[in-house]
């Protein structure tokens, strides 16, 4: 198998500049969606700096010959600890850059960040806040993260709230995010997709605005991921827009070998669920040149930013043993979002 991803961004309607990030690494496989906090502009300084320094950890660890800067996790797999201590360094560089800077005192960023294994034929998520990793497959859609956030926390400890209680709540308010300290509990799982599956990363700003519902009509319905990532942000906005919205959509294929199986065992082109049209997946032809501008830096602020659909080349990664982690409470509240 192997990953294609389309992402754009939208500042939205009600905010004056855009303060999340997104990367599509496709050396890597790698995808991460940040969504900054913090006034003064001091929010897309965190999701930039987020986003570059999962980035430019990924391209120095390329080479076996590197000191990693936090323990390697023997519990874990390799994918695992490197997208653990990825988003590890970055809320170091984001904590110390907060601590030195005045204008930037108390920024901090959530984060979803994937990395798909083709060898192991697995996807690795990481999570810290409350931007949100969700899986399409067979016309149902499953929420893969738990929001970071002091009504979940609330949830978890009293799950028998009555919806009044609820409503009493402080929304908006995460229990988790990188820049608050100098660590942080960053949440790890794993999925093992299907041919056809298609992976969504999100700010708030779509799956607050966006139900889950919708979101499937819209994934299952477009004709590629990069429609249907044009179509979520439109629908967000079209529902009052009222903050930045980032989508980064993976979608899952079947290499050329893998198909032309499924088809002369068939009598069928491609494969898949969901009905779902897609563009070159027969035959397993990338959907796009790779011609796009950069797509290991995080887009400009303000506007509409997209970057189109991207075939990675397969990437080797060592049969390491699957570790899980726990999903201990961080201490401390982060400040509202925005």
């Amino acid at each position: 198998m192997r990953a294609i991803a389309a992402g754009a961004s939208d500042v939205g309607l009600q905010r004056e500049h855009n303060e999340d990030s997104f990367v599509v690494l496709k050396e890597y496989d790698l995808f991460v969606v940040a969504d900054g906090m913090g006034g003064h502009r001091a929010g897309d300084v965190a999701s930039k700096l987020a986003t570059e320094t999962i980035s430019e950890f990924f391209k120095s660890t390329a080479n076996d010959d590197v000191t990693w800067p936090f323990h390697f996790d023997t519990n874990l797999s390799e994918e695992e600890n490197r997208l653990l201590t990825g988003i590890r360094v970055a809320n170091r560089q984001i904590f110390e850059r907060s601590s030195r800077s005045r204008e930037y005192h108390g920024m901090g960023t959530t984060v979803v960040g994937a990395m798909f294994s083709p060898r192991k034929g697995r996807m690795y998520i990481g999570h810290v806040g409350d931007s949100r990793a969700y899986r399409v497959r067979g016309g149902a859609i499953a929420q893969l993260t738990r929001d970071h956030s002091l009504i979940n926390d609330y949830l978890l400890a009293m799950p028998d709230l009555t919806e009044e209680q609820r409503s009493e709540l402080p929304k908006n308010v995460i229990t988790r995010a990188l820049g608050m300290q100098d660590q942080v509990v960053v949440d790890l799982q794993h999925d093992d997709p299907r041919p056809g599956d298609v992976y969504v990363l999100c700010s708030d700003g779509l799956s607050g605005m966006v139900t889950d519902e919708e979101i499937l009509r819209i994934v299952s319905g477009a004709a590629d991921i990069r429609e249907a990532c044009t179509q979520l942000i439109a629908r967000a906005n079209e529902h009052g827009g009222e903050d930045n919205v980032t989508a980064v959509l993976i979608q899952i294929e079947a290499q050329p070998d893998q198909a032309m199986a499924v088809s002369g065992s068939t009598g069928t082109s491609g494969g898949g669920e969901g009905g779902r049209a897609r563009a070159s997946s027969a035959g397993g032809a990338p959907p796009s040149s790779g011609s796009a501008a950069s797509a290991d830096t995080a887009p400009p602020m303000g506007g509409t930013v997209t970057q189109p659909m991207m075939s990675p080349p397969k990437m080797d990664a060592p049969e390491d043993g699957l570790g899980m982690t726990d999903e201990p409470t961080s201490p401390g509240l982060a400040p509202a979002k925005k």
